[in-house]
């Protein structure tokens, strides 16, 4: 049997135990199915102030600092490049939430890094904001704004086709500040995500800090918090997986969630990415 063969057996069995446990018994006996990959390992070296990796009902926060979540829904597993099982969301209504904590805002050291795997199963959201996008992860209700991960569909009113960006706010929403990529992409691609916010490195182009956004562990684009006059603050949101505030829903996985109190280097987030892809 070839090697690419036997990896795809491989990943096959894996998806069809783990949807059999999770048909059939209580999310206790689906836990620490992905708790022992060198993707984890890798991601807890680096010391994130929440770990999610999103085992369908296991709600576990790996990171060891108890921000426990909590699945709306029942969101089907789906198998990673290294053949780790997360969540599969079906758009509509099911979403993963964890309650808000200071360990978890940008106001406590001033520096944000929000990583993620992703892969859209669609590339035209059917529950899509006004002018054609999602919020597939985010902190932000009315009066209480902080960050947002966003994807676009192909066709849409502001002609971004599948545009996938990261935004900071102020506490009383309003336009963001944000980074960007825009690639073709294939509905049932993982791409691994990044976005930071820092607030505390600045200069004289960046006076108040920036958004950055990383696609692959590679930096794709930069920007000014000051363009947009935001000043992040504290607010009381909960940070929702595959929506943000129920006005639009991510259909796709997402997994391997982590969020930091720094900025990762580029050095770091190609050791994941290339990690998960061997």
């Amino acid at each position: 049997m070839n090697k690419k063969r036997k990896s795809y057996l491989l990943l096959a069995v894996s998806v069809a135990l783990v949807m059999t446990l999770f048909a059939g018994s209580s999310s206790a006996a689906v836990m620490g199915a992905s708790s022992s990959s060198a993707y984890d390992a890798a991601v807890l070296a680096d010391q994130p102030k929440g770990y999610w990796p999103l085992t369908p009902g296991e709600a576990a926060d790996y990171s060891g600092n108890s921000h426990l979540g909590v699945f709306t829904g029942s969101p089907l597993p789906a198998a990673m490049p290294n053949g780790d099982i997360v969540s599969a969301f079906n758009g509509s209504s099911q979403y993963f939430t964890i309650a808000d904590h200071d360990d978890l805002e940008l106001t406590t050291t001033g520096i944000l890094t929000i990583e993620a795997w992703m892969r859209p199963d669609t590339l035209q959201f059917s529950n899509q904001q006004s002018t054609g996008y999602v919020h597939w992860m985010g902190k932000g209700t009315p009066g209480q704004h902080s960050w947002a991960a966003r994807m676009y569909s192909y066709i849409n009113d502001e002609n971004r086709p599948n545009r996938i960006s990261g935004y900071a706010f102020n506490l009383s929403g309003g336009l963001g500040a944000g980074s960007y990529f825009q690639d073709p992409i294939t509905a049932g691609e993982w791409i691994h995500y990044t976005l930071v916010i820092n607030t505390v490195d600045i200069s004289t182009a960046y006076p108040t800090g920036y958004t950055k956004v990383y696609k692959n562990g590679v930096l794709r684009d930069q920007d000014s918090l000051a363009g947009y006059s935001i000043v992040p603050g504290n607010g009381t949101a909960p940070i929702r997986i595959a929506t943000r505030d129920m006005a639009s829903f991510f259909e796709g996985a997402i997994g391997k969630v982590a969020i930091y109190d720094y900025e990762l280097t580029s050095a770091q987030l190609l050791n994941h990415y290339n990690i998960m892809m061997d």
